[in-house]
């Protein structure tokens, strides 16, 4: 069978979603980085620090509710530009914050506008790429927080232990990609698939509040809050804590060097990548459903040497092959819950619904930096990872599957039918 070139203009919407899902990372991880130096140069605790990545997650599902209701209404291109800017210009200005309230409200500010980003990319990248290749290029897209997460690290080994500059020159380097990812966006043309359901709306006379209200829809978003709860809990209990357990002295921490740390980093991260692409591709021949149960369960055996080795190779190991398999059941997502939504709601519908599950998943790296003062870090890792990757097998198990849904057509118009 062939495979099917991607247009200019498939490629240029593609393109543009996946850095801005870069850009989100990749200063989402900063902060991952250093929160222990913003904490010393504001003179709070790292755990009190470690609340700017809650204020930002507790934002995103304002932004993804803002920035989708305007995108189901007057298409996806001018919203997806004008979030660009707007969170391009507040993730720069967090490097010159004053203080950390105004820090604070910065984040806040950011995590508004990187609300928008994932779902309303990811929407429109998956209405424009062919049907049979949406498996390969969901764990693609999906792939840049993996991406802006490796940059992250690379980003901080170079600014701050190779030329030995402050984290604020980090935030200064957020602007750089969000920039390019503005650039090719301005290139991409109008949804189609939203364009037909503007048509549709209108012939029926259906309004966008008749969608939202339907029984169907409103169950299966809760549902997928639920799903995705888990799967941001997952995602987070494996990665936000990591580097501080691999540097930490204390609390039963690995006790490495920096620099040892950050390449663990990259090298898990290309774990992470390999996952997302293998297993996304991997989703259109065996399905949306069982390749994120066999993912989640994949990677239970892989705890113990994930959180209590003690050697930096070891711990490398356990490292990559854990975000091999969180980050291959990821991969399955951006097709998943695209395919999952109506196509006249489907700039909210996912990036809400995505974004809630953060925002009930925000407070993790605090629970984990709370449980690993009082037991360790080996604990607190392995006491929050191993129930969320049972329940993501089971709520995914449970729930729904309509991997290949052709967009455009009357079975994905208004209700989530068709899905078994």
């Amino acid at each position: 069978m062939t495979t099917q070139r991607l247009t200019p203009d498939q490629r240029n919407s593609f393109l543009a979603a996946m850095l801005g899902w870069t850009m989100d990372a990749f200063d989402y991880f900063i902060v991952v980085f250093v929160y222990a130096d913003i904490a010393k140069t504001f003179h709070h605790s790292k755990a009190e620090v470690a609340f700017i990545t809650t204020a930002t997650l507790a934002m995103r599902p304002v932004g993804a509710l803002l920035f989708g209701l305007w995108a189901d209404r007057v298409g996806r291109r001018t919203p997806l530009m004008v979030d660009v800017i707007f969170y391009s210009v507040v993730g720069f200005l967090c490097a010159f914050a004053p203080n950390f309230t105004v820090l604070v409200i910065l984040r806040l500010l950011y995590g508004l506008g990187m609300g928008g980003e994932w779902g309303l990319g990811a929407a429109l990248a998956m209405e424009k790429v062919p049907v049979e290749r949406r498996g390969f290029f969901s764990g693609l897209l999906q792939e840049g927080y993996a991406l802006g997460y490796l940059l992250a690290s690379i980003g901080s080994l170079v600014v701050m232990d190779w030329l030995g500059l402050s984290w604020r020159w980090l935030f200064g380097l957020s602007i750089v990609p969000a920039l390019i990812s503005l650039i090719i966006r301005y290139r991409v043309e109008e949804s189609e698939v939203w364009e037909a359901a503007q048509d549709q709306l209108k012939v029926t006379n259906t309004k966008l509040r008749d969608v939202l209200r339907n029984g169907a829809v409103v169950r299966r978003f809760f549902y997928l809050v639920a799903l995705m709860t888990a799967f941001n809990w997952m995602s987070h209990g494996t990665q936000d804590v990591y580097p501080t357990f691999l540097t930490s002295t204390t609390n039963h921490g690995a006790g490495l060097d920096s620099v040892t740390v950050k390449w663990i980093v990259v090298i898990y991260n290309l774990g992470a990548i390999v996952g997302g692409l293998y297993f996304g591709t991997q989703s259109q021949r065996f399905s949306r459903r069982y390749t994120v149960v066999f993912c989640a369960l994949l990677g239970l055996p892989i705890v113990p040497l994930f959180a209590y080795s003690r050697s930096a190779a070891m711990l490398c190991l356990g490292a990559f092959l854990m975000q091999v398999c969180v980050q291959g059941a990821w991969g399955v997502i951006p097709a998943h819950l695209t395919e999952m939504s109506p196509d006249a709601i489907r700039g909210l519908y996912p990036g809400v619904t995505y974004q809630l599950g953060n925002l009930l998943a925000a407070f993790n790296l605090p629970i984990q930096e709370r449980l690993a003062e009082s037991h360790g870090y080996p604990f607190a890792l392995t006491a929050t990872i191993v129930p969320v990757l049972l329940v993501v097998a089971i709520l995914t198990l449970i729930g729904k599957d309509a991997t290949g849904l052709r967009f455009g057509t009357s079975e994905s118009a208004f209700l989530p039918t068709g899905a078994t």
